[in-house]
């Protein structure tokens, strides 16, 4: 059975049967305190000899790395491309393992949150006839002889849901941007978290229900899981996030960046590097990681938002930041199908093409806006990452339409060893 045990490849997987002891000595090397003396051990799936790397080289952290460097030891290096050529072998690190788990947990907990809320979760479809948002970045595509493309949000679908008589409902699906972002914060494809609710007085009303769940959802992760973030940290260290939210309008976030030496374009969108300096000072200055800006100038927004009642050239929108990033775009939506018209004119968007959801507040609608989130970026940067393709099971990118690029890495489906199936015989 040693003969055998031995023969056995890194990553298969074993079927093990024995008696559980306790050691002499304190095992510090394992979860575990208890150890299994081997009476029967099978091999289930036999893992190929040659792995594309090993789960202890994709796992250091950059400390280690430091530490080895100034020792003068040589670790291996795995880069992120050939770990997510390999994802079916990157994802047994344990960091791998905790990020996917405080994902799933978050979803969760926001999903119960909302519905006790009163929302009413829909599914809506993901190829359309026209654009959602605006702009050319869809992905295109022949739906029986016509025209159509994937959706970049659920967002006439859930208006019109609006339309229907629901009061509140909240979606969570793909979402599909053609855009040729090559940044650490973009995907073509990722998990959003649509919102769209019925409005009785303020847009604010909107702001509200985001504070309140984000603050639940961060709770939740904090207080559930410990063990996941720690796993996280010993590999990518980060410091806990602060999340007092805090609101600023639009014209007082620029202030801020114009007082610190950052210049901003008249009325115009802000910039990565802005975003993240407007995340520095808002931090110094509330101690919080977490804020929302708000009234931003209509020119750059979405079609369907609506203008300030007492300036046209503001809106009412806003963003949500994380640690100096955007995590959140929303804002009260336009209901009068006159007003809509021309704005979507105005943005260069085939009327035509969106016709049915024109003719949704033809029937008249109450008042509503909500917000679209991407579940990728709030845990990355709730965890402190990188890079947004670490909380993607399988990220699609400019670049990436298969994780599997190399046909040599087929064989790395095959399941691993540190997973046991155990029969267990009292001692």
């Amino acid at each position: 059975m040693v003969s055998f045990a031995t023969s056995l490849t890194k990553e298969s997987i074993v079927d093990v049967e024995g008696v559980i002891s306790v050691p002499d000595k304190l095992i510090t090397g394992a979860t575990q305190h208890v150890e299994i003396q081997v009476r029967k051990l099978y091999c289930i799936s036999r893992a190929v000899p040659n792995l594309p790397f090993n789960i202890e080289d994709a796992s250091q952290s950059k400390t280690e790395f430091k530490k080895a460097e100034e020792s003068g030891e040589q670790l291996v290096r795995v880069g992120q491309d050939t770990k997510l050529n390999n994802r079916g072998l990157d994802l047994r690190t344990p960091a791998n393992q905790a990020i996917f788990r405080v994902k799933s947990v978050g979803v969760n907990k926001g999903r119960q949150f909302l519905l006790s809320k009163n929302f009413v979760e829909i599914f809506t479809p993901k190829v359309i006839a026209g654009s959602s948002e605006g702009g050319a970045e869809v992905f295109k595509l022949d739906y029986k002889g016509k025209p159509a493309c994937l959706a970049q949000s659920p967002q006439l679908h859930k208006q019109m849901t609006i339309c229907g008589g629901f009061d509140r409902v909240f979606e969570v699906g793909p979402v599909f941007r053609a855009e040729n972002s090559y940044t650490h914060r973009h995907l073509c494809e990722f998990v959003g978290l649509d919102i769209e609710m019925e409005i009785k007085e303020h847009y604010y009303e909107v702001c509200d229900i985001v504070e309140e769940l984000f603050v639940e959802i961060f709770n939740h992760l904090n207080d559930n899981c410990c063990k996941e973030l720690e796993v996280i940290k010993l590999q990518y260290p980060f410091q806990p996030i602060k999340y007092l939210p805090k609101r600023l309008t639009y014209d007082e976030g620029v202030r801020m960046l114009k007082e610190a030496g950052v210049e901003i374009e008249p009325m115009g969108d802000l910039s990565t590097e802005a975003e993240k300096k407007l995340g520095k000072l808002v931090s110094d200055k509330y101690n919080t990681d977490f804020f929302i800006l708000t009234k931003f100038p209509l020119g750059i927004r979405p079609f369907y938002t609506m203008p300030c009642h007492d300036n046209s050239e503001y809106s009412n929108s806003f963003d949500v930041f994380l640690r100096g990033e955007e995590i959140i775009s929303g804002s009260q939506r336009i209901h009068d199908p006159e007003m809509l018209t021309k704005r979507a004119e105005q943005c260069g968007i085939d009327v035509e093409t969106i016709s049915t959801y024109m003719d949704s507040f033809r029937n008249a609608t109450r008042l509503h806006g909500g917000f679209g989130a991407g579940l990728e970026r709030i845990v990355m940067l709730f965890c402190g990452l990188n890079n947004i393709r670490k909380c993607s099971l399988f990220p699609r990118d400019p670049q990436r339409l298969n994780p599997l690029n190399d046909p040599a890495c087929l064989p790395m489906t095959i399941l691993f060893l540190s997973f046991f199936s155990f029969h267990l015989i009292k001692p």
